[in-house]
């Protein structure tokens, strides 16, 4: 699986009044990576919108390590840390670096599948499991019971 890593951009209105990356900035940085790899698969909103399932998150936790300011070079990537094998639950961790070879934070999100219907969480259908599996695995990737 091929890695994959999303470059983005640093605006004025990211910053806090310390002119370094505001904190919740990390967190929509990584629902848009992780957005954006879904549509890279042709897993878009209008389709789960079809499928009537979309993905929900119970927890999301961000280390910082190094400040990002306004000028710096970043990108985000993506990764399954770990999984159920049928990818009903998940965990993606992101790292974020900057300039490009300091590691800025380390971002790890826990989620799982809605059936947005039922509004129950569920297995997921076919579509999104071909999806998870071309997902690149973290190095300490594991399956979850």
């Amino acid at each position: 699986m091929a890695a994959f890593v999303l470059p983005v951009q640093i605006r004025w209105s990211d910053l806090d009044p310390n002119f370094h990356l505001r904190h919740s900035v990390y967190y929509d940085w990584g629902a848009l990576c992780r957005v954006e790899f879904l549509n890279r698969y042709n897993l878009t909103p209008v389709m789960m919108q079809q499928l009537k399932f979309g993905p929900i998150v119970f927890r999301e936790e961000c280390i910082f390590r190094k400040e990002i300011l306004l000028g710096d070079h970043v990108s985000i990537n993506l990764e399954l840390f770990q999984s159920k094998k049928d990818y009903s639950k998940w965990t993606i961790r992101h790292i974020i670096m900057k300039n490009p070879e300091t590691e800025a934070a380390l971002l790890t999100v826990d989620g799982a599948w809605l059936d947005t219907v039922k509004r129950k969480l569920a297995r997921p259908p076919e579509e999104v499991v071909h999806v998870f599996s071309q997902m690149p695995l973290n190095k300490e990737f594991k399956w979850n019971p």
